[in-house]
């Protein structure tokens, strides 16, 4: 019997889409068909190549007036927010914009009678294992840079949003592509480590859970396939006592709680010095109080459900047991006529009285509650934003430049933003330390992990 995959929409509950996941005899089709066109892709002059994913951008970005409420539909996010079209095209403009210079032949000091130069190869057949949050956002970050230097791509997407998986299929055929070179390919999790562990695929990307991220490592295992893991986060924020209150306030406010408290890299714990943390506390609160919770189909919600009931329980487990713990919750949530337990409508949340015996401020929430704590000085916040057993991004809030890079340079995390939070820039790479991963997305350093070097050593005389 062929096995399906439903996607149940957090709007009502209902089945939204359903797909009949490839058998064994589908993946080894595409797999085939991937590993056959390869050769000519990666022969294809990259100028052609990158045109080709600027015409799929294109057709992606023309889609966007259908996508916007099919992410509502499938993950929950307010059609008010208009999508992801912005960050997709600044991301894969960007990447086009430095392939040449980023796939170009590394050459080294001449040596009379020797002509000697790295090439940057592609790896063959790369495998996207995309989230559900960002759906367009966090699978673009490895496609466009994968197909731009020659490798071909297998898309196998979250169940919560089947639907962006083939959105892309539809932008590549629109494209132009050769067959084979992208495909959207739906699998279950069973599915989807018997082929990784078969040896056929060169190189994987994952965002996910850290067990997640744990399964593909131990799938891979023995086949030397790369990988790129971004996985857990619980990124901090320490606002100085020379911060722009007002700014650091708005900023964090929307940082905190935009799509749900659902991002890789929303802020979770805010660490406040203690000559400003009544007044960050209070204007805090009380923009979080303007939110309002409903609908995301509705233009007037501004936070909608988060994309499964389950997600939704494991963060009022953790405010629970935060209050238990004598935690102080600022927000009533009798305010938010939507929120109600047993659905994945949830109300934003603002803790303070908090520590780090509560797993709301040591474990990944993803969702829309945020602790905040009082600190005498640079060192408590450091040692703090530290214990964690992970490490995507962290910010501080001040005016001092040197001060933000100097407590910078001590914090482990992959990104050290000041005066900012919950962005992607395609300049800077994307990575993290601990438990948040391995590997590298965006920049030129994400184009060095889809490729391989291969040395060439000629020598001109004998």
């Amino acid at each position: 019997m062929t096995e399906t995959i439903k996607l149940i929409s957090p709007v009502d509950g209902s089945v939204y889409a359903e797909r009949a996941a490839a058998d064994a005899a589908a993946v080894d089709r595409a797999v085939t068909a991937a590993k056959a066109a390869q050769p000519g892709w990666a022969a294809t002059p990259l100028e052609t190549r990158i045109g080709l994913c600027l015409k799929a951008l294109e057709a992606l970005l023309a889609m966007n007036e259908e996508i916007v409420p099919e992410l509502a539909w499938q993950m929950g996010r307010p059609v008010r927010f208009g999508g992801e079209k912005g960050g997709v095209e600044e991301r894969a403009r960007y990447m086009a914009s430095i392939a040449k210079d980023a796939l170009a032949n590394i050459v080294p000091p001449e040596r009379p009678g020797f002509k000697r130069y790295l090439k940057m190869e592609p790896l063959g057949l790369v495998m996207v294992i995309a989230p559900w949050n960002y759906p367009f956002l966090t699978a673009g970050n490895t496609i466009f840079p994968a197909l731009m230097a020659g490798n071909v791509v297998l898309l196998k997407h979250a169940a919560q949003t089947l639907l962006v998986g083939e959105r892309f299929a539809e932008a590549f055929k629109k494209a132009g592509l050769p067959d084979g070179v992208f495909q959207n390919i739906v699998m279950t999790h069973e599915g989807t480590e018997r082929l990784l562990g078969s040896g056929l695929v060169d190189h994987v990307n994952f965002t996910g859970s850290v067990a997640g991220g744990k399964a593909i490592e131990k799938a891979l295992a023995g086949t030397f396939a790369t990988m790129g893991l971004e996985l857990g986060g619980k990124d901090p924020a320490y606002v100085m006592a020379d911060a722009d209150l007002d700014y650091a306030v708005a900023n964090l406010v929307d940082g905190a709680f935009f799509n749900s408290g659902q991002c890789c890299c929303g802020i979770e714990r805010i660490y406040v010095h203690e000559s400003r943390y009544d007044a960050f506390v209070d204007g805090f609160v009380d923009l979080t109080k303007q939110y309002k919770l409903g609908n995301p189909l509705d233009a007037e919600t501004t936070i909608g459900p988060m994309a499964q009931t389950r997600f939704a329980t494991w963060v009022r487990e953790q405010t629970e047991e935060a209050l238990r713990k004598g935690a102080k919750a600022h927000i009533d949530t009798s305010a938010f006529p939507m929120d109600k337990a047993g659905t994945p409508y949830l109300a934003p949340q603002v803790l303070t009285n908090v520590n780090h015996q509560m797993s709301v401020m040591r474990e990944e929430s993803f969702g829309p509650v945020v602790g905040i704590m009082k600190v005498k000085d640079d060192a408590e916040a450091i040692q703090l934003m530290n214990d964690s057993p992970y490490g995507l991004t962290a910010s501080i809030w001040t005016e001092d430049l040197d001060a933000a890079e100097r407590i910078g340079g001590e914090i482990d995390t992959g990104t050290v933003f000041m005066n900012r939070c919950d962005y992607v820039d395609p300049g800077l790479v994307w990575t993290g330390v601990k438990d948040t991963g391995k590997g590298a997305a965006l920049s030129q350093v994400g184009f060095a992990n889809l490729t391989r070097p291969k040395s060439f050593h000629l020598r001109k005389e004998h």
